[in-house]
């Protein structure tokens, strides 16, 4: 529910830069919590706002492009230029001169992938019971909501499309996956209390 989410964005909001700036993303790109914990620097455009989720890390073993909203965008800048890091050189090293955008503060040179004692703690913090993918259906759910057409849906979340018109429908759906998404964040803003 709206309340709901409220409640998971404050328990969010009070997790660190890192995690904070993890779970965000999965609600405002919709995608698969493996794909957001290994997102690399260099997978992302945060000029033109593209994200594009290579074949090796995307679940189905489809390279995705994924259209980044403002507020992901946002997140994204304020996570690599991490102002709390600036007197710390050691730290500085281990997370902004590293690959992933997640890196693991426990396994040099990996990325965060184990994140369900912070799952929990949201849990616990926001008193919603909930797992990590209701993060990724909530956003579906609420572009269905908002009027986004089904197969939009389907091209943002990465589905596999059924039956034989895969073959011959080639439209990448950018435009309209940018646009849903885009929807999304402002809908997800005004819920939370942030308008723009």
């Amino acid at each position: 529910t709206d309340d709901e989410l409220r409640k998971v964005w404050a328990a969010i909001e009070a997790e660190d830069i890192l995690i904070g700036t993890l779970f965000k993303l999965r609600l405002l790109t919709a995608q698969r919590g493996g794909e957001v914990e290994t997102m690399k620097w260099a997978d992302l455009d945060l000029v033109g706002g593209w994200w594009t989720i290579p074949a090796e890390h995307a679940k189905n073993g489809l390279s995705h492009r994924v259209p980044l909203s403002r507020p992901a965008i946002e997140l994204l800048k304020n996570l690599k230029e991490r102002e709390d890091l600036k007197h710390k050189p050691e730290l500085r090293q281990k997370y902004l001169d590293s690959p992933w955008v997640f890196p693991s503060p426990s396994r040099k040179g990996q990325h965060v992938s184990n994140i369900q004692k912070a799952v929990q703690r949201i849990k616990v913090a926001s008193k919603v019971e909930h797992v990590a993918h209701d993060y990724r259906r909530t956003a579906a759910s609420k572009m269905a909501s908002l009027g986004v057409p089904r197969l939009v849906i389907s091209k943002i979340l990465n589905h596999v499309e059924p039956g034989v018109t895969k073959v011959y429908e080639r439209h990448s759906y950018d435009a309209e996956k940018r646009e849903a998404l885009a929807v999304w964040a402002t809908e997800l803003e005004a819920l939370i209390g942030r308008e723009s």
